[in-house]
């Protein structure tokens, strides 16, 4: 069974705000992002950075719950004039990602990469890409196929929403209409890609029940969580990316049947009445390595 990482509730925290970061343990998210970017004035740009090593010097090694919580950075986007500083200040702090705003091509992701390993930055530090600009859902599919390889270091998308709104002048309806072509697109890129993908925020974090709503949408359509913008957000988005108490049961089945002798090596058998394949063992397995890793 594939090691999973879960990635259903991935909060945003400035790294600016001491108050939140000091908290990081007490939340019950899958990850966090600090972020050097849209959370952090201008003025406040380089101090920040620059309490980057303190903050991972004391990073938790669980949560509350007993569980890892990742921990990525957020970076300028490496054309700002703080970007190439970030890079290089948060390689050296070695988090689990670091996701970068404005990638419009594949080789913004490879120049990041090359800067990492040139720096000797572990093959651990993977790369997240914020997919926030026409371009960037113009180039997705190239994009995406730097998932193929792991060299590339790429393991997850994030949807920049709000940028994808501001960007194109489409209206910001509840039912995010207008959105949700784009959205599936960047799914479909992901899993050709073999990536995780979030969602994007919801800005009113006062309304959770919408916000549970966008949540249960988001998981039908693909994604693997949701990027969130308050803690009060985390235990809906935590519910709606979990998988039921019916799917880790019907997983079950599935592996024990194809675990059977009489079934090995068999590409397709029948479970219950139905025609079960090898690529619904796959699914499966991956659906309990994540039950698993939650506590599901």
């Amino acid at each position: 069974m594939e090691t999973y990482h879960p990635r259903r509730s991935v909060l945003y925290i400035p790294a600016s705000n001491d108050k939140a970061l000091a908290k990081i343990a007490q939340l019950a998210c899958d990850a966090v992002i600090i972020d050097l970017e849209d959370g952090v004035a201008p003025a406040d740009k380089i101090a920040v950075r620059e309490k980057l090593a303190g903050i991972f010097a004391n990073r938790p090694v669980a949560n509350h719950l007993g569980r890892r919580c990742e921990m990525v950075v957020r970076v300028n986007a490496l054309a700002s004039e703080w970007g190439a500083d970030d890079l290089l200040a948060v390689a050296s702090c070695e988090p689990d990602g670091i996701l970068l705003p404005k990638v419009d091509t594949p080789r913004d992701l490879l120049e990041a990469g090359d800067v990492l390993d040139d720096n000797f930055a572990p093959d651990s530090v993977k790369l997240w890409a914020m997919i926030e600009t026409p371009k960037a859902l113009l180039n997705i599919g190239a994009i995406a196929e730097l998932g193929r390889d792991p060299a590339s270091r790429l393991a997850c998308f994030v949807a920049g929403t709000n940028d994808l709104l501001n960007g194109t002048g489409v209206s910001a309806t509840p039912d995010r209409r207008y959105l949700v072509p784009w959205l599936m697109q960047m799914v479909l890129a992901a899993r050709a890609g073999r990536l995780d993908i979030l969602d994007g925020v919801s800005n009113d974090f006062r309304d959770l029940d919408a916000f549970a709503h966008e949540c249960t949408e988001a998981a039908a359509m693909g994604f693997d969580g949701k990027s969130l913008i308050h803690p009060a957000q985390i235990e809906a988005a935590n519910l709606a990316f979990a998988p039921s108490a019916e799917a880790v049961a019907e997983a079950r089945l599935v592996k024990d049947a194809f675990a059977l002798p009489e079934n090995a090596g068999k590409g397709v058998i029948a479970l219950n009445g139905k025609m079960v394949e090898r690529l619904h063992l796959a699914q499966a397995e991956k659906l309990l390595a994540k039950a698993a890793a939650i506590g599901a």
